[in-house]
């Protein structure tokens, strides 16, 4: 099987890094880091599974939630250490509520402004 070069360490584990972006509107969504392990059932399911370096360990994404990430398609960069799921995002990617992680942006005064609405309130399905 193809697999990228899993060439970044975090606490001993070999990642790459994953950009979750929509596959119809080019929105990006997420970015998290997969491990070896991680996009192997992500090829297989075709649903994406990621590592996560706070809790060393593999999660489907919207796995308690229900906001599963079905893979449409798979980009690789030229050095093959980092990917694109092309994905269909039910409801919102980011725990937080928002369709995407990139909900706020860095004003000239290097302060936080939310440009998002939230599309569900994460205490109906955490």
């Amino acid at each position: 099987m193809l697999a990228p070069n899993f060439r970044h360490e975090i606490n001993g584990e070999k990642l790459i890094m994953a950009i979750a972006q929509d596959y119809k509107t080019n929105k990006i969504l997420m970015a998290a880091y997969m491990n070896e392990e991680a996009y192997e059932k992500s090829i297989k399911t075709k649903k994406a599974h990621y590592y996560s370096t706070s809790r060393k360990q593999l999660w489907l994404k919207g796995e308690t939630s229900g906001h599963i990430q079905k893979i449409k398609e798979i980009l690789v960069d030229c050095d093959m250490d980092a990917i694109i799921l092309k994905i269909d995002q039910k409801v919102g990617a980011c725990h937080t509520g928002y369709e995407t992680c990139f909900y706020r942006r860095i004003t000239n005064e290097n302060e936080l402004e939310i440009i998002e609405e939230k599309v569900y309130e994460p205490k109906d399905v955490y």
